[in-house]
């Protein structure tokens, strides 16, 4: 089934994502890209009030398969300006706040300016401070470091920085060796991998048993993104990156099937077809419970969503840090989906 892919078609839509700040709230960005991507392949799009993306793709039936992913990612907004000209931060999303220092940033002004920073702990040098060290990276020990010419609140607010801008993490994409390192693979690896099932039904002619609404969507690192979803959706496949860690399977190869989450076990035949299918088509996949983790399917289940759910997506290593897949764990993904969809 790999072979089929359009291997460099789903890099290039990741490498532009992954270009394209999008910190939960403020991912119009990215849904424009989305949008524009769906055209090219001439399929119907619409957009919630809410701002998720809804592709719609035409079935042998007219049920309907529920697909998701999101394209917001962690980050930060202004939550006060110093009197020195820095910004302190309040997080979206959870992650450590030791994973972003030293980060550079971009902060996203009202009127459509950035102005870039680092972020930085407020005693950023072990030449001045004792603590430099020691001292604890947690909010009220962090702040954003301006690339302006800023020494006062008043200089900061001349540039037209407020409370309330968004601020995003530089994503630092590489690819290495058939590796990816970057931020925001939370889901932006799980949104390119539906576009390579989009992109591989339409090239190929193929209808899909049922008619398919991938929702891409806009709040899930705050826990709401898939709280709505249309109500002909009777079954939700949520597509987010597989975790790693002391007691789990999934390698950063592997397409990584979820058992359980911190909202409870997923869908048993879902999970149970997902496996069937891995195993036919000589899929590597790994199946792995994270207690810590929640997913659009989480939204959708909590939300009062009455539809059965179930979880996939590429292993990532350091998730919610400094993250890492290889493009085998895409092309697993793929396979998995374009079976679940076609058989």
């Amino acid at each position: 089934m790999k072979n089929r892919i359009n291997q460099a078609y789903v890099k290039t839509v990741l490498n532009e994502l992954l270009a394209t700040p999008s910190p939960t709230g403020y991912a119009h960005h990215a849904i424009a890209k989305v949008e524009e991507e769906a055209n090219k392949l001439g399929y119907a799009f619409e957009k919630t009030p809410k701002g998720m993306a809804i592709i719609t793709v035409e079935g042998e039936s007219q049920e309907v398969l529920g697909l998701s992913g999101h394209v917001d990612t962690l980050g930060a907004m202004v939550r006060s300006i110093k009197d020195r000209g820095t910004l302190r931060m309040t997080p979206l999303g959870g992650y450590m706040m030791s994973s972003i220092e030293g980060e550079y940033v971009q902060v996203h002004t009202r009127d459509g300016q950035t102005v870039s920073g680092t972020v930085l702990t407020t005693h950023p040098s072990v030449h001045v401070y004792a603590d430099a060290r020691d001292q604890k990276r947690e909010e009220a020990n962090m702040e954003v470091r301006l690339d302006a010419d800023v020494a006062s609140r008043d200089d900061v607010k001349k540039l037209g920085i407020r409370v309330g801008d968004f601020i995003s993490f530089d994503p630092r994409s590489q690819w290495v060796n058939g590796f990816l390192k970057s931020r925001h693979l939370d889901d932006k690896a799980g949104v390119a991998a539906l576009f390579g099932v989009l992109e591989l039904l339409k090239r190929e002619g193929i209808k899909p048993k049922k008619t398919l609404k991938v929702c891409i969507t806009t709040y899930e690192e705050v826990g709401h993104g898939a709280s709505y979803l249309p109500e002909d959706i009777r079954e939700l496949l949520a597509v987010d990156m597989g975790a790693m860690g002391d007691d789990l399977t999934c390698t950063e190869k592997d397409v990584s099937i979820c058992a359980k989450d911190s909202s409870g076990p997923y869908d048993y035949e879902m999970t149970s077809r997902l496996i069937e299918l891995s195993e036919k088509h000589g899929i590597s996949y790994a199946v792995d419970i994270y207690p810590s983790y929640g997913s659009d399917a989480s939204a959708a289940l909590r939300g009062g969503s009455n539809l059965r759910a179930a979880l996939i997506g590429p292993g990532v290593h350091a998730s919610h840090g400094m993250e890492r897949t290889h493009e085998e764990a895409l092309w697993n993904t793929i396979s998995l989906l374009t079976a679940y969809v076609t058989e």
